[in-house]
């Protein structure tokens, strides 16, 4: 990425000026606008600034009643997002998280909120990638680079029964986006159970040039052994029966090997790296966690994979059986796919429905929240 746009930096040329303006969306300020930061007057924060006034955390987060689309940024004009932190309350999956790009009414981006960064199973598991990065308590953090023409829209949907509470800030630039530049695009997808024999789909119906660039899993074991001898597998720009890019194992292609096994302990060893990671591993505990979850990531940053009119997706899931042969599985399988494209979006299948999305786990199915939240007096929810 050119030094002079103020998209991308990096160390090598952290020290070259631009004409780029840099901008923040918080509850602090919605609008991102110059000079217009900390200048609420009522927000989640005031009962506890009642003693300071106005410029003293008036407004850090926002609440979000049940079925309610907040927009989170409303950016007119040419640049880039460039990090996003956010911490929610809730049940992590029930938060939607969607991207426009220059004035679509389809999104480009549509993920629950968890999955997007790598904690699909709604428990706090760390990450440290390039691309995302997960830390402590709940604090979820994103670094890819998202840059629009016109306009870009941001939005928060709340599918809980209770009102849910968000901390967000959203940092872009404002400069000149150069021609070759493509669309950032993130699609959910679940199945659960998978049908047996049938191949799990991570990405289809894509139109347009543009280059696929991560995979995050959460996987859920439905049977005993080893579930991930399966292959995944690219279908670039027209390829129908059999893929330009065929895999060798489903632990393989997050770059692992053998089981993701640690050969001394004999259990599943996390591991979180820049570009790949086996991030979580929610083990049976005897009662309500009855069996094996994962959550997997794969960044294509240095690797991306390029087509110039299509792609499609697949991975398989499989195990084994007596014979030392090879077992279609019937897994609860869950994914997001991440890749730049040329616009138009297509239209994505539709979102699941909230009973479909939901992570069950016994009587507690929310994460606690890590302390409790004021109550709102009347009139000051932003």
């Amino acid at each position: 990425m050119s030094p002079f746009n103020g998209l991308g930096m990096h160390l090598g040329n952290l020290s070259r000026l631009s004409k780029a303006q840099t901008r923040s969306i918080s509850p602090e300020n919605f609008t991102g606008e110059k000079g217009a930061g900390g200048m609420a007057t009522d927000g989640t924060g005031a009962p506890c600034a009642r003693d300071l006034g106005r410029g003293w955390k008036i407004s850090p987060s926002i609440r979000i009643e049940p079925g309610e689309t907040f927009t989170l940024a409303d950016i007119q004009g040419q640049g880039a997002i460039q990090q996003i932190w956010m911490t929610p309350t809730g049940h992590w999956r029930f938060f939607i998280l969607r991207i426009y790009w220059d004035d679509q009414e389809q999104p480009s981006v549509e993920v629950p909120l968890g999955d997007f960064f790598a904690n699909g199973w709604c428990r706090y598991a760390p990450v440290r990638s390039l691309a995302v990065c997960v830390n402590p308590g709940s604090a979820f953090n994103c670094y890819w680079e998202m840059p629009f023409r016109k306009r870009c829209r941001i939005t928060m949907t709340n599918l809980d029964d209770d009102r849910q509470t968000l901390y967000y800030q959203i940092n872009y630039t404002l400069t000149e986006v150069p021609e070759d530049c493509a669309y950032f695009h993130a699609q959910f997808r679940r199945v659960n159970p998978l049908p047996y024999k049938e191949v799990y789909t991570i990405l289809d119906g894509v139109k347009g040039q543009g280059h696929y660039v991560g995979t995050y899993m959460a996987w859920g074991s439905n049977s005993a052994g080893w579930w991930g001898e399966g292959e995944i597998k690219f279908y670039i720009d027209g390829d129908d029966e059999w893929p330009t890019i065929c895999g060798t194992g489903t632990e393989d292609y997050f770059c692992g090997s053998y089981n993701f096994e640690n050969r001394e302990t004999h259990q599943y060893e996390e591991f979180t790296t820049p570009y790949s990671g086996l991030c979580q591993v929610i083990r049976p505990d005897g009662l309500y966690d009855s069996q094996t979850r994962f959550g997997m990531y794969r960044w294509h940053i240095t690797d991306p994979i390029r087509f110039e009119r299509d792609l499609r997706v697949t991975i398989q899931a499989l195990g084994w059986r007596s014979g030392f042969r090879y077992l279609p599985l019937q897994d609860d399988i869950a994914s997001v796919a991440y890749w730049y494209q040329t616009l138009p979006t297509a239209p994505f299948p539709p979102l699941p429905d909230r009973d479909a999305l939901e992570i069950t786990r016994g009587p507690i199915l929310n994460p606690p929240r890590p302390y409790p939240m004021p109550p709102m007096p009347p009139g000051m929810r932003r």
